[in-house]
């Protein structure tokens, strides 16, 4: 869906050039004059919202996620054919305010919270008999779901940032030079819009037109990770019980099964990001930036690669059913025939067999939370409060024993079970944009010594958090830099 002729008034904020002229009326006044007329065009305008997470390029989670944030973490680096200096900069550790993918980051959320303001304002105007009262309040919650989920990504990764809950309606400085929230003001707002949002339906009442849009479980879900990572444990394990005794979700049979994408959209996904290859470019680029470059007919772009120093290959058990899912380590070419190794292990989780060569088109699904991670969190909130419980336990070992690796040990110590489900998310979630957030939520000094360890060492206690990019600073002198980041 595509709005035309609108001004997105929060892209003034962050800097975004326009070509409305200051002396007009701002076109973001003629939105609901123009736009937001019937139920039609309010579900068009929220589909357009979904699709802000996804958009074709590097859109935040159709790799920006990857190439702005993960190649900062011990696991990942910046592949062999990944040209651009602002991403191996970011893989060194050697990034500034000035790097680009720091302003797409912030620019592309905004503009994304932006909609979901609209969206929240205008639908909530539009005649009662233009539109069913009940899808009226679905998409309103579904544009605060979206808005909430922007904002949680944006205060993890710039620390206090601008909290803007309304379309801006004048060019006046009162509303464009906005400045920063604190991260208590963030979070809150957060917690407040996913609370509105578990009003939702629950995920098994859409149809198949509607499959993969926000639900009660989703914004249950992202509550839970939100209370687990300001460490309010008690509600974070509420929150997670919740969604596991009341939402439905469970485990596939086999890991395999979450990637399947005859199977998207089932018992255990819980929100992604929508893909759909040979179809307008919406295909899932993480897929060909994995992908092998030098294997006749593959054609991947190899942008995306393991850091072997790390070792995460290593920690995957050979009987684990996960590591031939996450990883390969070589394929068949589909022109000649013949097997290649390859020199080091490479993702695979989205590569898409039914598009070999072209995976720029693959259609596999992008989990942005699934019921694995809600018992993973469960399982991490549980030992904090009570220690190695069995409940706990038994939490962990559901995702244990799928990948076949079998139950923890019982009677660990609460500081050794915490580390045995972060290395279980490390495995679990591996290239699913998780690592940075679980290393920079344990403190700089657990994020340093994890980087060093992997042979990262540039990586200083700044790096929990990334700066507000300079471009944004020089736009708003009201802004101002993150003070980590002050004089670095």
């Amino acid at each position: 869906m595509k709005i035309t002729n609108i001004l997105f008034a929060s892209t003034l904020l962050i800097g975004i050039v326009s070509c409305s002229k200051l002396d007009e009326k701002p076109e973001s006044l003629l939105v609901s004059e123009q736009f937001y007329l019937n139920e039609n065009q309010a579900v068009s305008a929220v589909n357009g919202t979904y699709r802000k997470l996804y958009e074709s390029g590097q859109s935040i989670y159709n790799s920006l996620f990857q190439i702005g944030v993960e190649m900062a973490t011990d696991d990942y680096e910046a592949g062999p054919r990944a040209r651009n200096a602002h991403v191996r900069a970011i893989s060194n550790l050697t990034h500034d305010a000035s790097n680009d993918r720091m302003e797409q980051l912030w620019k592309q959320s905004y503009d994304a919270i932006n909609a979901s303001n609209q969206n929240i304002e205008y639908i909530a105007l539009i005649s009662p008999e233009k539109i069913n009262d009940a899808i009226r309040k679905r998409l309103i919650n579904e544009a605060k779901f979206l808005r909430a989920l922007h904002y949680f990504n944006l205060v993890r990764w710039f620390g206090p940032v601008p909290l803007v809950l309304k379309p801006v309606t004048s060019l006046s400085t009162e509303e464009l030079y906005v400045t920063k929230a604190s991260e208590k003001e963030v979070y809150n707002q957060i917690i407040a819009d996913l609370k509105d949002a578990e009003n939702l339906p629950n995920y098994k009442s859409y149809g198949d037109n509607d499959k993969g849009r926000a639900s009660s479980g989703a914004a249950k879900s992202i509550l839970a990770k939100v209370y687990l990572t300001q460490q309010d444990w008690s509600n974070a394990k509420l929150k997670a019980q919740d969604v596991i005794d009341k939402e439905g979700y469970d485990l596939f049979p086999e890991f395999t099964d979450v990637f399947n994408i005859d199977k998207k959209n089932g018992i255990e996904h819980i929100f992604s990001a929508q893909f759909k290859g040979n179809s307008g470019y919406q295909g899932n680029s993480l897929a060909s930036r994995s992908a092998p470059a030098d294997i006749p007919g593959i054609n991947g772009d190899y942008a995306d690669a393991w850091h072997a120093e790390g070792g995460l290959y290593g920690t995957f058990s050979k009987q684990d059913k996960r590591l031939n899912i996450t990883f390969t380590t070589g394929m068949i070419s589909p022109v000649d025939g013949k097997y290649y190794a390859l020199a080091k292990p490479q993702f695979n989780k989205y590569y898409d067999e039914s598009v070999v060569g072209n995976q720029s088109q693959s259609s596999k699904n992008l989990p942005i939370i699934r019921y694995a991670e809600v018992l993973l969190i469960l399982a991490e909130a549980e030992n904090e409060l009570n220690g190695s419980t069995l409940l706990a336990q038994t939490s962990l070992n559901k995702v244990r024993v799928r990948a076949a690796t079998g139950d923890i040990e019982k009677n660990l110590s609460k500081d050794d079970f915490r580390e045995a489900v972060f290395e279980e998310r490390r495995k679990e979630l591996t290239f699913e944009y998780q690592r940075w957030f679980d290393l920079a939520r344990r403190g700089a000094t657990y994020y340093v010594a994890k980087l060093k360890a992997a042979g990262k060492t540039n990586a200083a206690p700044r790096h929990i958090h990334f700066p507000t990019p300079q471009r944004e600073l020089n736009l708003n002198p009201n802004l101002k830099q993150h003070p980590d980041w002050v004089n670095n």
